[in-house]
């Protein structure tokens, strides 16, 4: 089951055409939010995004943008509660 924060709100987005197939994205994302399609990434589910910018700092091509928002601050919030490391934020 994957997590949603909410629909249609997310900042993420993706241009294959600039996508290299280098395969970061799908490393980086704690939610599995990309994987790999053949030689490029795809974007599977958009609304799990939790905002935390792991994907576009390791998409060097710049095919990846997102605005780090809302999930970030539950990342931060989730890792207090439960005592373990931040999946996201610098």
């Amino acid at each position: 089951m994957s997590l949603h924060y909410l629909k249609d709100v997310v900042t993420l987005k993706y241009d294959p055409e600039k996508c290299t197939g280098c395969g970061r994205c799908p490393e980086v994302c704690p939610h599995g939010v990309f994987v790999m399609d053949g030689v490029k990434a795809d974007l599977t589910d958009k609304d799990s995004c939790m905002e935390c910018g792991a994907c576009s700092r390791n998409c060097a091509p710049g095919a990846i943008t997102v605005r780090a928002g809302v999930g970030c601050a539950w990342a931060i919030v989730r890792s207090k509660l439960f005592k373990t490391e931040v999946a996201c934020c610098e």
